[in-house]
């Protein structure tokens, strides 16, 4: 297994420091004790370094120990998490052990995209390995660096202090969520389903492109600062207004996206059908649909993302006392940042899963497509 050589480097630096935070003191006393004393976390540094200097060099990496580096490097930035919240002191080894950690983390990435097969059930799983490692390695620089340096929880909270406030905050994330998914899902589905029906329409009838598309792109370019008030005091505090907002926010680049892919089809297909005796409803749900749906989901995708933004900005300025753009909003005028860092994470996990079950279902639906073949 060939292995990219521009990390190798990296590596061996990284492995030199793990190896000298295993030997060296890292706190005053000398006694690095974590979960079982001095002696196994000292062991976990030096199997970390020792492996990281062996696999800099080496070009091809024997299967059967593929998985050495990764496994350390995840198991030795759990431990320093663990180190920055039960040590008093912290000097510069600390800082160290920190670097070497991410430096080991940086060639595991490069050794499992090296051995990601091209397909089949393994290469899926492979390729959440690399995100879960270059996350809980981010996570790790967070947590450490912020307790190292002590950064005030109103300019950064922790990841930690993060977790610890989602984790006592349900029931009022749950009712914000609740609220804000309201105006997200009714907004998408009209927003998208307009662009779409339009889209069909202009091409129907080629003379409103030329009317609708600029009106169309007048709207999207309109400031949602500006457009979110405005829509508050048409339709209300409620739901309602914030799927307006949202509607604006999807429609035109659905309406965008859809008209490039009612193109997308061939010109010897279409001449086909109209060999055929195929009517335009018939060309259009045989061919021109089936042609355009790449198309129409890369516009449901970005829509995913346009949604929530826009909805969460519109609760700025009129909503009930519930909803994620709102807590966002009274908590950073109490100070409570913390809080505010939970409803981010709420927010863009839901935003995740929303784009990822788009990106699935494309995938059931599109799987002729030359991208996935």
């Amino acid at each position: 297994m060939k292995i990219f050589a521009g990390s190798s480097k990296l590596s061996i630096i990284g492995g030199a420091l793990m190896i000298f935070a295993a030997v060296g003191p890292l706190d005053v006393g000398g006694d690095m004790s974590l979960l079982t004393g001095t002696g196994w976390t000292r062991f976990i540094y030096l199997a970390l370094g020792i492996i990281a200097m062996r696999e800099g060099p080496i070009a091809d990496i024997p299967q059967k120990s593929i998985w050495n580096l990764p496994g350390l490097s995840l198991f030795a930035a759990f431990e320093l998490v663990v180190y920055a919240h039960s040590a008093g002191t912290r000097d510069w080894g600390h800082l160290l052990a920190i670097l070497g950690v991410w430096l080991c983390a940086w060639r595991s990435v490069d050794i499992v995209i090296a051995q990601t097969p091209a397909r089949g059930r393994a290469s899926q799983w492979m390729q959440w390995l690399v995100p879960l490692i270059f996350g809980a390695t981010l996570l790790m620089l967070w947590e450490t660096l912020g307790l190292y340096f002590n950064v005030p929880m109103v300019i950064l909270p922790t990841p930690s202090q993060i977790g610890i406030r989602l984790a006592t905050s349900v029931p009022v994330l749950t009712a914000d969520f609740l609220q804000t998914v309201q105006g997200i899902l009714a907004g998408y589905v009209m927003g998208c389903g307009a662009g779409i029906l339009i889209a069909i329409l202009i091409d129907r009838i080629p003379f409103l492109q030329r009317g609708l598309l600029p009106l169309g792109n007048l709207v999207s370019a309109l400031p949602i600062v500006g457009v979110a008030p405005i829509m508050v005091m048409w339709f209300g505090f409620d739901w309602q207004s914030k799927a307006a907002v949202v509607v604006i926010m999807t429609f035109f680049p659905q309406l965008v996206n859809t008209v490039a892919g009612l193109g997308a089809a061939g010109a010897m297909e279409r001449d086909l059908m109209k060999t055929y005796g195929a009517s335009y409803g018939q060309t259009l749900f045989a061919l021109r649909l089936p042609a355009a749906l790449p198309f129409i989901f890369n516009g449901l995708k970005i829509n995913s993302t346009l949604a929530l933004i826009g909805a969460i900005v519109a609760e700025f300025f009129g909503t009930p006392i519930v909803g994620m753009g709102f807590r966002i909003n009274t908590e950073v005028g109490r100070m409570n940042i913390d809080m505010v860092w939970a409803t981010i994470v709420v927010a863009g996990v839901a935003g995740s899963l929303f784009y990822g079950l788009l990106a699935a279902i494309e995938r059931r639906v599109t799987f002729w497509h030359a991208s996935y073949r």
